[in-house]
Parts: structure tokens; C-alpha cells; sequence
């Protein structure tokens, strides 16, 4: 079971972190964090640039901590909200599928999270060294909770944040009929 988790962890994490570096940084043909504002902006994420570098600092950092399975289940909770607002925002008006811009692949690491949360980083983690032991049912619940509760949060602040400012309908994504 161990090597099963080590795994899981790996690959969730460090895919996190791959994005993460795409964001803040433009690796991996990534857009840095100037190009992220500006895909934040056009989304309505606004604040973009504090959006941006919430949620790109999320997965870099998450992810690497995720991988190193340290503080595994809060690091859970925070991607799980990063997943969260991009099915919000991006792919769930796209279906399920990746192939259309579905929500597929949010899907499938969101229950990589909270399966995590569930059983905990494993004995070859730093949260094992470190005597860190929060899984279990309820600490995987309380993750997706949280990160659901989190991630449709920062929609609803960005929300607030343009309407404040004086958004547009059409900004806002409110189409009034022709």
C-alpha cells in the first residue's frame, strides 16, 4: 500500500506543480503569471492578478508539498478548490469529456485529493515522520468541504470584486436577449 500511495502522491502532486511552474513562471510553455492575469482577467476573476498568483502559487506549492506528502490533507483541501473554481469558471460549461475542454481531468485529481485526505500521505511521507496524522472519513470530507466551499468562494469574491468596480453585464457573463 505504501508504494501505492508514494505514487499517487507523486503524480498528483508533481502535475500540480507542473502547473503551478506554467503559471507563475511560463515553464513548460506556460504564460508566467503576466500571461495568467490576463486569462484570469478575461475570465472574471478579478482581482486577476492576485487570483493569479493565489492560484498559481496553489498548485506550485501545494503540489510540491502534496508530492513530498507533507500537510497532505490542507493541501487537499486548497487544490480541491483550485479544481473547483476552474470547473466554475472554465470547463464546465464544456461537458465531461478533456478531449472538449471537459471537467474530466479536474474530476479525476479532485478524487485523487480526497482520496489522499482519506488514507492518509503513507509511511513514506514527511507527514509520517512528523507525526502529522490528519485522514481519515471525516478529514476527507471536511477537505472536499472546504475546497468546494473555498473554491466557489474566490468565484463569488471576484464576483463582488467587479461588480464593485462597475462591471458590465456582458463582463460579468450576463447577457441580457437581443
Amino acid at each position: 500500500m505504501e508504494i501505492g500511495l508514494f505514487v499517487l502522491r507523486a503524480v498528483i502532486g508533481l502535475t500540480f506543480a507542473a502547473h503551478g511552474a506554467q503559471k507563475l513562471f511560463g515553464a513548460f510553455g506556460g504564460g508566467d503569471l503576466d500571461g495568467t492575469a490576463s486569462t484570469f482577467e478575461r475570465l472574471g476573476l478579478r482581482p486577476a492578478r492576485l487570483h493569479a498568483t493565489v492560484a498559481a502559487s496553489a498548485e506550485f506549492f501545494g503540489g510540491l508539498l502534496l508530492a513530498a506528502g507533507l500537510f497532505t490533507t490542507p493541501d487537499a483541501a486548497v487544490l480541491i478548490a483550485v479544481m473547483c473554481v476552474a470547473v466554475i469558471k472554465v470547463h464546465g460549461r464544456n461537458g465531461f469529456f478533456s478531449s472538449n475542454g471537459g471537467f474530466e481531468f479536474n474530476l479525476v485529481m479532485a478524487a485523487g485529493l480526497f482520496a489522499l485526505a482519506a488514507l492518509g500521505a503513507g509511511t513514506w511521507s514527511l507527514d509520517a515522520a512528523g507525526g502529522i496524522a490528519l485522514s481519515g472519513t471525516g478529514w476527507a470530507l471536511g477537505a472536499l468541504g472546504l475546497g468546494i466551499a473555498g473554491g466557489v468562494a474566490a468565484v463569488a469574491a471576484a464576483r463582488a470584486y467587479s461588480d464593485s468596480r462597475g462591471a458590465s453585464r456582458h463582463d460579468r457573463g450576463l447577457h441580457s436577449p437581443a
